[in-house]
């Protein structure tokens, strides 16, 4: 049997790129899958095509997921069409207007960010997750990006990611006692967000500036095709990582890795029982001992 037969799942952002790999390796893997996109019907088509030609069922279901209304409503197009939703894989996506920062990104450009890939991941997990307890089981993936640790500049982006990583380890203790698992995924692959002109020139003045060295251009402007990690996707929807949850993991070409969270370390600790508060200066002392 293969590792997703019988399972029903959705897949936002998938007429193209990331998304449309991940669907197709699911429907591969015996996922009954419905593909989503609010870019091109024509490619949403194609999409669920190539998903068909799998020997799987597929459906489109066309819509923006930053709507509050239409996002359930995709959710609810699962449920409908095969009787249940087991797996949602979160990749819709949008670029940041090239050269963005935060001193001259437009209000409108932000919360576009914002609403697509946090708003959206949440209106998805939201209701899906509902569907998820009632069952008893459940997997969701949500797509982060390594913007969220400032690297790749951007403002809107990054911020969004970042959001996208703590709603996802929020969701898995959330979610964990009802057997639901929750996991992120930084990609790396050849898309229309990862390639042309606009891109190119991001990725050099990055460089430039310092902030990826040369081993890190070089890998973004020969991204893998998306093939090559949507396994992982699978993986993390399947049974074959029961117990996996809350855990950020990152993939490219045959590359997989993990981030391993946020880890505190003690600079300075005065007791404030004592009634002794810390003076600026012993703070600096401190804060210089320690390197940080």
């Amino acid at each position: 049997m293969s590792a997703l037969e019988g399972k029903n799942a959705v897949v936002t952002g998938s007429s193209m790129g990331i998304g449309r790999a991940v669907a197709v390796e699911l429907a591969e893997h015996g996922a009954n899958v419905v593909l989503n996109s609010s870019s091109s019907s024509a490619a949403l088509d194609e999409a669920v095509d190539a998903a068909r030609a799998t020997g799987a069922k597929a459906i489109a279901c066309p819509g923006s997921v930053a709507d509050v209304e239409f996002a359930p409503a995709l959710i609810e197009r699962c449920v409908s069409e095969f009787g249940a939703i087991d797996i949602l894989v979160n990749v819709a996506g949008i670029v940041e207007p090239p050269g963005s920062s935060i001193l001259n990104i437009e209000t409108d450009d932000w919360l576009r960010q914002i609403d697509v890939h946090l708003n959206g991941t949440f209106y998805t997990c939201r209701q899906a997750a509902r569907h998820m307890v009632e069952q008893g089981h459940g997997s969701i993936v949500n797509t982060c990006s390594h913007a969220l640790t400032g690297s790749f500049g951007g403002t809107g982006y990054a911020a969004a990611k970042g959001g996208v990583y703590s709603l996802t380890l929020a969701l898995a203790k959330d979610l964990e006692e009802y057997g639901i698992r929750v996991n992120a995924i930084c990609p790396g692959a050849a898309s229309r967000m990862s390639t042309g002109p606009d891109y190119e020139a991001h990725i050099d003045r990055l460089f430039r500036r310092g902030i990826l060295d040369a081993g890190s251009r070089d890998a973004s402007l020969n991204p893998a095709p998306p093939e090559f990690l949507a396994p992982a996707y699978a993986l993390l929807a399947s049974d074959l990582a029961a117990g996996v949850t809350g855990r950020l993991f990152s993939a490219a070409g045959g590359y997989l890795g993990e981030f391993r969270g946020l880890r505190e370390t003690l600079i300075a600790y005065r007791d404030h029982a004592d009634g002794d508060k810390w003076q600026l200066e012993e703070l600096a002392n401190e804060l210089e001992r320690a390197g940080a």
